[in-house]
């Protein structure tokens, strides 16, 4: 296992190499102004980008300018987004926290509920748990993400007033907040104002958090359950199945540990790019509802052509790309032994 592992990592570093290469080449499509702005740390330098262009060599040829980019990230410098008013480094420091505390509890029904119903509808083919989950996939998975959370914001916010508004806190809390501050222990509110014993701050963020959960959870939750109906029925027509069967073990034996266990592997690989996508920034929905995370500040530095914060955005969605990958072998290696040995 870890020289699976280890092999895996030997391949991390071509792969960022690759995706650096394509960021710098993505950017020699700009003007020399435009590619300034990556380099730009603070407001002042932005009246000055002429200074910027000989400083940082913009007009050299591409290698020089791939190495004076790669000297600069690598000093943690990925310039001055204007959608933040901030470094962008500080933008992700900040956001990233919130994209992934919505990303943990959207996680929970995404994976309990999609592994379970599908588990349900695999195991009773045909019946009604299953003719259930299938107008259920049908009906959730083509509803558009910003449509449902419009929905939900228009029915539960607007007309019953029985959920609050866009946000991470109500005005009450955020007041709260700046008398009681919450150390930052963590960067995620609702964890760190339980740690603090901060109640009201906790439950208010919870109660914010619910809408937008259920958006997210509701339409990937879908793909999930189909995958692993589909999968579960095609695992339990194998012969081994069967033979498990014919020697006499416990249906819920049969079911669960031998079934159910290969059956949860292309469940790993849907799952590790359902991470991916919750981690890079459920824009459509962080935007809806106004969540402080890095999709929506994603969506604002491509409404405003916020050239620094769109690449260290597809910066930080390509690292996440490749750590979803790894994390999705090494996942797989631990489900079917046999991967190993590829």
């Amino acid at each position: 296992m870890t020289a699976f592992i280890l092999r895996r990592l030997m391949a991390l570093p071509l792969v960022l190499l690759a995706l650096s290469l394509a960021i710098v080449g993505l950017m020699q499509t700009l003007s020399p102004a435009e590619r300034a702005a990556a380099f730009v740390t603070n407001e002042n330098q932005l009246r000055n980008l002429e200074a910027i262009i000989r400083e940082k060599g913009l007009d050299q040829p591409f290698h020089v300018q791939y190495w004076n980019w790669l000297r600069e990230v690598l000093q943690g410098n990925l310039g001055f987004s204007k959608a933040s008013n901030k470094p962008v480094i500080d933008t992700i420091i900040e956001r990233f926290p919130a994209t992934v505390e919505l990303t943990l509890f959207s996680l929970l029904p995404i994976l309990g509920f999609g592994i379970w119903l599908g588990t349900r509808a695999g195991l009773n083919k045909d019946r009604f748990i299953d003719q259930f989950t299938r107008v259920f996939t049908v009906v959730t998975n083509n509803i558009p993400t910003f449509v449902l959370g419009i929905i939900l914001l228009v029915i539960f916010y607007g007309l019953l007033g029985v959920a609050p508004g866009p946000g991470q806190l109500s005005p009450e809390n955020q007041v709260n907040l700046i008398i009681n501050p919450v150390p930052r222990v963590t960067g995620m509110l609702s964890i760190d104002a339980l740690l603090a014993g901060n109640w009201p701050v906790f439950w208010d963020v919870l109660h914010h958090m619910f809408l937008p959960v259920i958006t997210l959870s509701t339409v990937i939750t879908a793909g999930m359950i189909k995958v692993m109906r589909s999968s579960l029925i095609e695992v339990l027509s194998q012969d081994y199945v069967r033979t498990a069967r014919a020697k006499g073990l416990p249906e819920r034996t049969v079911n669960l540990k031998h079934a159910r266990r290969n059956a949860l592997i292309p469940v790993a690989t849907i799952g590790g790019f359902v991470v991916l996508g919750l981690l890079s920034g459920a824009l459509f929905t962080e935007t809806i509802f106004a969540w402080p995370g890095i999709g929506s500040w994603g969506a604002e530095t491509a409404t405003r052509f916020d050239v620094p914060g769109l690449l260290g955005f597809a910066l930080l969605s390509g690292i996440l790309t490749v750590l979803a990958n790894l994390a999705v072998d090494i996942i797989y290696a631990l489900i079917d032994p046999r991967v190993r040995f590829d």
